[in-house]
């Protein structure tokens, strides 16, 4: 039972939480990638610009440029079966199809989305911050020495050094914490653990 408000003043609303059973969709965030585009589009209509200007310049009765008659007279002697002009070709198709890939894939893998629990509020968290935070909970765990983490969208790979206690009963506790800790960072999708520990190497000397 809530109180009521003070006289003069409005009690503000109190905020709803989603639906149960209605799970907000948290996709990857997709990157601008402006500066790639004006590049590509100031190239390109450069390119074209100046070629109008040659086809122009031809229709008004003017010799074209030099450095398309030169192109034309190559083109002329050029042979498609020639090894290196099928080289030119595989390359060129090759650079097509990761301009196609970069167009067609969100980029900003280094930013890991986080659970939607408002339809109109995206979250994200940087890949090295979790690593970092998944570094510092495997540091607490007692007989580890050191930690190394590698995270990904999917897998967290985490190599640890135990000095002393057994080294079940260390990848153990590491299970236990760092499954809680993926749990508190609130991803959409929580990654894969892959533990394993090994004792330090000896140094020689």
């Amino acid at each position: 039972m809530t109180e009521p408000a003070p006289p003069g003043e409005e009690r503000a609303p109190e905020a709803k939480a989603p639906p149960a059973g209605k799970a907000v969709k948290a996709g990857r965030f997709w990157s601008f990638r402006r500066v790639p585009a004006a590049i590509l589009a100031l190239v390109v209509l450069g390119g074209a610009g100046l070629l109008l200007y040659d086809v122009a310049a031809v229709r008004a009765d003017r010799p074209a440029m030099q450095w398309r008659r030169t192109t034309a007279d190559h083109l002329a002697r050029w042979r498609v079966d020639e090894p290196w002009v099928l080289v030119v070709a595989a390359a060129v198709a090759l650079l097509g199809l990761l301009l196609l890939v970069l167009a067609l894939t969100p980029g900003l893998r280094a930013l890991l989305p986080m659970r939607r629990d408002q339809p109109n509020v995206r979250a994200g968290l940087d890949r090295q911050a979790a690593a970092l935070v998944l570094r510092d909970r495997a540091m607490e765990v007692p007989g580890v020495q050191s930690v190394r983490v590698r995270l990904r969208r999917k897998k967290a790979a985490v190599r640890a050094r135990s000095h002393f206690r057994e080294l079940d009963d260390v990848h153990t506790d590491l299970d236990a914490a760092l499954g809680a800790a993926v749990g508190e960072l609130g991803l959409a999708k929580p990654p894969t653990l892959n533990v394993q520990v090994a004792r330090p190497s000896a140094k020689k000397g």
